[in-house]
């Protein structure tokens, strides 16, 4: 038995997906073409990738893919790309954001830890050879946190404070109050 399955996969990826969302409605539509190198994406590009990235995860998991070798990955990138591109505004990315992240989410806590744990063969030479389907799931999150961080630098060259910063510092304020008022009694 293992602590760490389905629902929790889903719960933390929901938890994830909150926070970009949030990101994605605080930065006006108008900084959705800021870019912050000339070969980097923009804002609403990276946006728009983090939407359709989980979308990987979802074809080889549901489709029982036991090796990556069998993944015709020219053809999966021009169709993602192309479904990124698509996304243009601010509102269709972020309804591609709430609506993937749904998706996902219910797709997680439908697998039972039988196929969480079963082995899938990497691309040859990789190393390492073979992830479970739990370790590749879990990477659909850890790669949405990636680039979530890199808008958050983003947010901070457009002079905005990231809401989870905005968080911490109410959170602080308020135990400095609580440790001033506790001293003054």
């Amino acid at each position: 038995m293992t602590y760490y399955g389905g629902q929790e996969l889903a719960e933390s990826f929901r938890t994830v997906r909150t926070n970009t969302i949030r990101i994605a409605e605080e930065i006006p539509e108008e900084s959705y073409s800021f870019r912050p190198s000339p070969d980097s994406r923009s804002i609403g590009q990276t946006l728009a990738h983090i939407a359709m990235v989980t979308a990987f995860q979802t074809y080889v998991h549901e489709n029982q893919i036991d090796s990556l070798a069998k993944v015709n990955f020219p053809e999966y990138i021009q169709k993602s790309r192309a479904e990124e591109e698509s996304l243009r505004s601010k509102a269709e990315i972020i309804a591609a954001l709430k609506a993937d992240g749904d998706k996902f989410a219910r797709f997680l806590e439908s697998l039972p830890e039988s196929v969480l744990s079963q082995s899938v063969a990497m691309m040859p030479g990789a190393q390492p050879a073979a992830k479970s389907r739990l370790e590749m799931l879990m990477s659909a999150k850890e790669h949405e946190m990636h680039h979530r961080g890199q808008l958050m630098v983003m947010q901070r060259m457009l002079g905005m404070t990231p809401h989870l910063t905005r968080q911490m510092q109410e959170r602080m304020a308020r135990q400095a109050q609580a440790a001033q008022a506790a001293a003054a009694r």
